[in-house]
């Protein structure tokens, strides 16, 4: 079932035949990365088209099959007219049959969640979840250009530069019993989360706050 009426799927340089099968879809839009580039370069990808198409909403899930495209509509709905961005967590309740997410990742997540919290006056539970919902207007307004796994970091410290509204949207938590990895380095939980703060300081410093948070003079 389809929930929405026009799908982009952001192909980042795959090369495991990706490109063949989406070519034999139709009703649905591709923009291809002719090599591999990132998480955050994939996303920015989108964020570039939906702008440029005059798109009023944007809805990003991964391709991971961790998110349900039935809360689709739930996230539409969600991205009322005063909101900014609608952000899933899997941490806000707890769903039926919901998984064990590796300790890594979780521990990962919660302390860059409550640095972000304390640094920006943000009020998240999970800084990491892909499936979300921007008002393409708002998204405009933002400079973005992490091209890997930390790119949600610089996205909420814009987020709180321009003083956009979020919610949060509780959804599952969805991990598939198959090898996980974000490749080289990053697969070190020490080194990732390094990374991390690396990208937090940076982003930080190119919105014109201090590294405490506060703002530059």
């Amino acid at each position: 079932m389809r929930y929405v009426s026009d799908v982009l799927v952001v192909d980042d340089g795959s090369t495991d035949g990706t490109e063949q099968v989406l070519q034999g879809i139709s009703g649905i839009k591709t923009v291809r990365h002719p090599t591999n580039r990132g998480y955050g370069a994939a996303l920015r990808t989108a964020f570039s088209y939906a702008i440029a198409e005059g798109y009023e909403i944007l809805v990003t899930i991964d391709c991971d099959r961790q998110h349900e495209p039935c809360r689709i509509p739930q996230f539409l709905a969600a991205c009322s007219d005063d909101v900014d961005i609608v952000s899933g967590s899997r941490y806000l309740r707890r769903f039926p049959g919901d998984s064990k997410p590796p300790a890594d990742r979780q521990r990962i997540n919660q302390l860059i969640t409550q640095e972000l919290n304390r640094l920006l006056g943000l009020n998240l539970t999970d800084a990491f979840c892909g499936f979300k919902a921007y008002r393409v207007a708002s998204l405009a307004r933002l400079e973005l250009t992490e091209d890997g796994y930390a790119m949600p970091i610089e996205l909420w410290v814009q987020a709180a530069k321009h003083k956009l509204k979020i919610v949060e949207l509780p959804v599952p938590l969805i991990y598939l019993e198959e090898k996980r990895a974000f490749g080289g380095a990053l697969d070190h939980a020490e080194i990732r989360l390094g990374v991390y703060r690396a990208v937090l300081e940076r982003s930080l410093l190119r919105a014109g706050f201090n590294i405490d948070g506060s703002w530059q003079l």
